[in-house]
Order: structure tokens, then C-alpha cells, then sequence
């Protein structure tokens, strides 16, 4: 059996190396844009403390969010105190009742922090969300 001595490559289809660059590119691209779609209020998980006293909030309120790990979402988004602070006065909610949804893991200094913000931009009613436990 004999084999060829010289083997040249031929370059005429070169573009055809680009496609696999093409396509994770473009894997890429939906990724980054699709995954803020996936991370709404739904998917936050935040487990509310149990009270006994706890009964309904039967007003429209603005929601703040404490996760077990003390990050803080405002309107679906990441905030510092110093941001909401900053996003608050802006709405100019001092008529509108707000309501703090914190997990039971969360830091007591936050919801004060967060309590404390909500004082002092003049909004008087301010609610702690609980579970109720049933006897």
C-alpha cells in the first residue's frame, strides 16, 4: 500500500474555523440578555417570620425585600440603603404605606436600617410582612 508523501491542506472553505466562535458568541448573547427575565420577585426566596398577631395589610404598598443573605430588592432590583435611600426620594411616597418582606435569617439591623430610612423620608406607615401561625 502506498501513501501520499505530500499532504497540502487546502484553504478554500477557511470561514468554516469561525463558525464554532459564531456560535458561542451568540449562545453568549442570549444568555446575558434572557437571564434578567428569569430573576423577577417570584424567584426571590424569602421565608417570612411566623407571628401570632399577624393579620392582614389590605392596602396597595411598596415592597422591599431582605433575603436571607441581607441584599435588599427594591422594584425587582439590587439596592445598597444608600441607593434606596436615594430611590425613595425620589418617588415621594410620604402618603403611601410600604411594606418590608424580610426573611428570617435576615439581620435585624437591616429592617431597622431600612425602617429607620423609611422615618426619616416622612413615610408613616411601615409594615413588617409574617406568616400567621395557625393553632
Amino acid at each position: 500500500m502506498k501513501f501520499k508523501q505530500n499532504l497540502n491542506c487546502e484553504y478554500g472553505l477557511g470561514w468554516i474555523t469561525v463558525v464554532p466562535l459564531i456560535n458561542v458568541a451568540l449562545l453568549l448573547a442570549v444568555f446575558v440578555f434572557l437571564l434578567p427575565l428569569f430573576t423577577s420577585a417570584a424567584r426571590i426566596n424569602v421565608k417570612l417570620a411566623k407571628a401570632v398577631t399577624s393579620r392582614i395589610v389590605k392596602e396597595d404598598s411598596m415592597v422591599v425585600m431582605i433575603t436571607g443573605e441581607n441584599v435588599i430588592y427594591f422594584n425587582n432590583k439590587i439596592f445598597t440603603i444608600k441607593e434606596l435611600g436615594r430611590e425613595l426620594k425620589e418617588k415621594n411616597l410620604q402618603n403611601r404605606s410600604f411594606l418590608i418582606k424580610s426573611d428570617r435569617r435576615a439581620s435585624v439591623g437591616r429592617v431597622i436600617d431600612i425602617w429607620d430610612l423609611c422615618r426619616d423620608l416622612g413615610i408613616e406607615k411601615v409594615n413588617i410582612a409574617t406568616t400567621q401561625i395557625i393553632k
